[in-house]
């Protein structure tokens, strides 16, 4: 006879994925996305510009798509004057990575 499930949480676990983890995931989903993600290695800083270059995309659509990249916590941006820069985010990734985590071990 099969023991009955506890489906409560252990203390300080959800049983759901927070907001910045479902834009984190989002970020993820995306073969562009992953592509400029990988622009950031080494603690690279580029613009908008230097990213659409690289990535070989129109500059809106890098502006697009680091936009979903910065939501997901995956990169950080500054201005210095009319340039916007980006650089990756470890402690975003870092938050969101321990909320998939905690989530997965309390699932699976």
């Amino acid at each position: 006879m099969a023991e009955p499930v506890d489906d409560r949480a252990a203390p300080g676990v959800t049983d759901e994925l927070s907001p910045a983890t479902h834009d984190f995931l989002k970020a993820l989903a995306s073969p562009t996305r992953q592509r400029i993600m990988r622009l950031f290695a080494e603690g690279a800083q580029l613009s908008v510009g230097e990213v659409a270059e690289r990535a070989r995309i129109s500059q809106s659509t890098a502006s697009e798509q680091l936009t979903l990249l910065r939501r997901g916590g995956v990169v950080t941006s500054w201005r210095e004057g009319k340039t916007v820069y980006y650089r990756g985010d470890r402690e975003g990734t870092g938050r969101a990575l321990s909320d998939l985590q905690a989530y997965l071990r309390y699932c699976c």
